[in-house]
């Protein structure tokens, strides 16, 4: 995927030549290996600092809403769809916002790649194709990007971006036959006690930053409720009843975008159009009702 950067640049470069984008929101290389980092560029200046590789893979769409200027973002498949959700829950206009579109074969999990360096320092890593080498001191290893992407990233069946004004590359082939819900099954096949542990065993670890929150594209309250007063909705520690409350609250607020549950119940896939409504801002007749108690 690194032969995406130059054509991000010729179109950044572009777009800021004919005047029809104020930012650029795009990736720039990190200071240390398997770090990119997103950045706002504002002119054409600044167009060789944009970068692609398959380590770019914080969600851009954070950056988008309530912003007011013209703005051109990079945007792999799961980018596109959550721009889609800005713009139905009319976070961003889709005037403002020139989409530049990457097909993407998925990302590379930096903790695989350690893990596979026996935690080395890793000084160096090149790509090259679906190959990645790793480089430390007196010691090189070399993986398929098959067997080191991000597990969400290995189950992907949307890595062409479902919006766009432009495509830096040709569509790529999606991925079938894809159990995508093992993992979900698992807990739902647990009795409710178990998943009540399982729940606090996922949360136990938790330290309230809200890290979580913040990176999340699809948090953009303009007062969260975890920073409310009045009501205080949770105390401020770190009590393991705060963290769950904080938690549980945090995922009845993205609801909606329950993938299996919202699938099943009403052949929705979150993101994917801008034709049609999100399930829970509409009713119809025949809605399932067989899951309201």
């Amino acid at each position: 995927m690194q032969e995406y950067t130059a054509k991000i640049r010729d179109t950044a470069r572009r777009l800021f030549a004919e005047d029809r984008v104020d930012v650029v929101v795009g990736f720039k290389r990190g200071t240390v290996p398997m770090m990119c980092q997103p950045v706002l560029i504002t002119g054409s200046e600044e167009v060789d600092t944009l970068h692609w590789d398959s380590f770019c893979s914080v969600n851009l769409a954070n950056y988008l809403p309530k912003r007011q200027d013209r703005l051109a973002i990079v945007a792999k498949g799961c980018d596109a769809r959550n721009i889609v959700v800005h713009l139905l829950e009319n976070q961003i206009r889709r005037d403002q916002i020139f989409v530049i579109g990457v097909p993407c074969t998925g990302m590379v999990d930096r903790r695989k790649v350690t893990k596979g360096m026996s935690d080395a320092d890793i000084l160096e890593v090149t790509e090259n194709g679906s190959k990645i080498t790793a480089k430390g001191r007196g010691v090189e290893e070399s993986f398929s990007k098959a067997e080191v992407l991000q597990d969400n990233c290995a189950i992907c069946i949307h890595r062409n971006p479902v919006i766009f004004d432009e495509l830096v590359g040709e569509p790529v082939v999606e991925q079938a036959g894809i159990d995508r819900y093992a993992d979900v099954r698992d807990v739902e096949a647990m009795g409710v006690d178990d998943r009540s542990q399982h729940f606090q065993d996922l949360v136990a670890s938790c330290i309230r930053c809200y890290a979580c929150r913040d990176v999340c594209p699809l948090c953009y309250c303009p007062t969260c409720f975890v920073d409310e007063s009045k009501p205080q909705w949770l105390g401020k520690s770190i009590d393991p009843k705060d963290t769950l409350t904080f938690h549980l609250l945090r995922a009845f607020h993205c609801a909606g975008r329950w993938e299996k549950d919202v699938l099943d119940l009403y052949g929705h896939e979150a993101g994917m159009t801008l034709e049609s409504r999100p399930p829970l801002d509409v009713y119809q007749p025949d809605d399932p009702e067989e899951f309201i108690e």
